[in-house]
């Protein structure tokens, strides 16, 4: 039985996919053990035919074993590149499946630095662009704020951790998302949900080069079960600098990030499968 540990199981736990049909759980394993050990390897199969269905997760005993793997991709594995990435929890947003960049920081003091966010963020990856927002109108800064990392996987890292003391104030980070991102990964679920549905199973994997396929993988350890949305109320009113994003961000009746005015750089979501994302959006 592997090893269980809580709450540290998210910040261990990497999902693979666009492995080789061929590839035994043996493989995975001795491959990733260069890292670290390893607690848990399972590929997600055809629960008839029992064949592989190209993709599965691994469990670091450590995390530091999952962030130098994650510094060594791309991976190779039987002849073929894989796709690694961090395992998000069930519970995500739907934005948060989407691999992307940009990252939302909000709940911000209002005395809040660019210097004072740069110092918290730049120890889990190379800082592209730090966006502090001000009203346009009397120039005062809002409670919200974008970073861009160089690489996608300190995001991920980011969001799956998801509260951060900044300048005295607990923040919350989320993935910046755009409307045709997000569009673009729904599509690759709805296609991952029609093949569970066909497959007996509540979870989907899809999205990005795996859109449609209809990877599940139900319940595995509890990730693939269905999720909600939790909003940003009161993070700020406005901000249509960034793409469209325009009014009330985070103030839907459905919890979720909402359309502005300016064109409706977020949307609100209801429920879906858990690992739409994986691969969506821009790398």
């Amino acid at each position: 039985m592997p090893e269980k540990f809580g709450e540290n199981e998210k910040n261990c736990k990497l999902f693979i996919g666009g492995l080789n049909f061929e590839t035994t759980e043996d493989n995975l394993r001795n491959h990733f053990g260069k890292w670290g050990d390893v607690v848990d390897c399972v590929i997600m199969k055809d629960s008839t035919t029992h064949k592989s269905k190209g993709f599965g997760f691994v469990t670091f005993k450590d995390p530091v074993s999952l962030d130098m793997t994650q510094k060594e991709r791309p991976h190779t594995i039987d002849g073929k590149v894989v796709d690694t990435k961090r395992a998000m929890p069930r519970d995500e947003a739907q934005e948060n499946k989407v691999t992307v960049n940009k990252m939302f920081v909000g709940g911000l003091d209002e005395s809040t630095s660019e210097e004072q966010v740069r110092e918290v963020f730049c120890a889990y990856g190379e800082v592209e662009k730090i966006e502090m927002i001000k009203d346009r109108t009397t120039g005062k800064p809002k409670r919200f704020c974008f970073v861009t990392f160089d690489d996608h996987d300190c995001v991920d890292k980011c969001v799956i951790q998801k509260h951060f003391m900044l300048n005295g104030k607990n923040v919350e980070v989320k993935k910046a998302v755009s409307k045709n991102e997000l569009n673009q990964n729904m599509r690759g679920g709805r296609g991952g949900m029609m093949g569970a549905r066909g497959g007996g199973m509540r979870g989907a994997y899809s999205g990005g080069p795996y859109a449609g396929q209809g990877w599940n993988y139900g319940g595995h350890q509890g990730y693939g079960d269905s999720y909600g949305a939790s909003g940003y109320q009161g993070y700020g009113d406005s901000y249509d600098g960034y793409g469209h994003f325009g009014t009330a961000y985070g103030k839907g009746s459905g919890g979720g990030p909402t359309r502005g005015r300016g064109g409706g750089m977020y949307t609100q979501r209801g429920m879906g499968p858990y690992g739409g994302g994986y691969g969506g959006g821009a790398n």
